[in-house]
């Protein structure tokens, strides 16, 4: 390793004291290990510590006339960006309701003036150590997190593809209508990750329909009254079946699935409740639904044009679909109609 980078490794240490003595002081002491930064007072602290190139270590004095060390590390531990960065109070304050507080606030340890130079440097050292160690796990647990978030996005799409296969022999419609269900949430929230879960919930808004007999599921003509309260009933397995749950995603797939027959003038099932009392969520995948169903063959039906299906889905604006959505999704077709294309056959 060269001395340059060498240099580059060194961990940093920002150092605050409203004496510059003092600074000096710990400078002598850290400077042979550490890249030192110093702020005279505690404003300056908090800009340095908010910089792009964070320190990795702070030491904070405690009686500073500007802002005291309680109020910047107080200040610091509520910022995302600088809340883990260990801060060592370094004071003549002795007693040890000072040193209580400064645990209290976040500090990891806390050094009495006149310093000792052995303390010092065992102390940032064993610290820096331990913040290594903390962000190493948080990093397991993060990658950890994202693998069980994959695997359970995985068996959301197993079993949604589970529920179109009964009557969809590519299981492709769970894919489109999720992505449609996608689209028409970003155009109408702008929020990315409600629009991301959106699209792995919305696969399981049919989950239900595996508790449907196929003599009614696959029946090529129209459903008579009692087959029509059978196919109902897989709104009422659907959300039995996902059951209680607390993740976010499985939480939207329950609401999916429990209100996406809902209809905007309340003649929807199961409950027939209308208007906004339907989630956001359903009154989306409502209509991506319908539209990719429409523009499917079916074993009781062809395939609608893109063209008819559209023309439905406007005369239903404020019937059966929410009146705002339907010129959202009509300006959301030309992505809509990629999916559908990519994802036929």
């Amino acid at each position: 390793m060269t001395v340059v980078e060498e240099a580059n490794n060194k961990k940093s240490v920002l150092v605050v004291d409203d004496n510059p003595e003092n600074i000096h002081v710990l400078n002598g002491i850290l400077s042979p290990y550490y890249k030192v930064k110093a702020a005279i007072n505690g404003k300056i602290a908090i800009k340095l510590a908010c910089e792009q190139e964070k320190p990795d270590i702070i030491l904070l004095d405690i009686m500073m006339a500007d802002l005291d060390g309680f109020a910047v590390c107080q200040y610091l531990k509520k910022l995302p960006d600088t809340a883990e960065i260990p801060i060592i109070f370094v004071s003549a304050k002795t007693e040890v309701a000072d040193e209580t507080k400064g645990f209290d606030l976040g500090a990891v340890d806390y050094i009495t003036k006149p310093v000792s130079p052995p303390i010092v440097l065992a102390r940032v050292s064993a610290h820096l150590k331990l913040a290594d160690q903390k962000l190493h796990l948080m990093s397991l647990v993060k990658e950890r997190t994202a693998d069980l978030e994959k695997t359970r996005i995985e068996i959301v799409e197993s079993l949604g593809r589970a529920a179109e296969f009964k009557d969809n022999e590519t299981g492709m419609h769970v894919v489109r209508m999720s992505w449609y269900s996608y689209y028409l949430a970003q155009r109408c929230t702008g929020n990315e990750n409600w629009s991301e879960l959106l699209r792995n919930a919305a696969r399981m808004h049919d989950i239900g329909k595996i508790g449907i007999p196929d003599e009614v599921l696959l029946k090529p003509g129209k459903l008579d009254a009692d087959e029509w309260a059978i196919m109902q009933k897989h709104v009422e397995y659907g959300v039995e079946i996902l059951g209680k749950q607390e993740t976010d995603l499985l939480v939207l797939a329950v609401e999916v699935a429990k209100y996406h027959h809902e209809k905007w003038d309340g003649s929807g099932y199961p409950n027939g409740i209308s208007g906004e009392e339907i989630p956001l969520s359903a009154r989306i995948v409502a209509i991506a639904d319908v539209f990719d169903a429409l523009t499917s063959d079916r074993p009781y039906k062809k395939a609608w044009s893109v063209e008819k299906a559209v023309a439905l889905i406007e005369s239903e604006a404020g019937k059966h679909f929410d009146p705002e959505l339907v010129p959202e999704f009509k300006a959301c077709l030309a992505k809509i109609l990629m999916i559908k294309d990519k994802n036929t056959g």
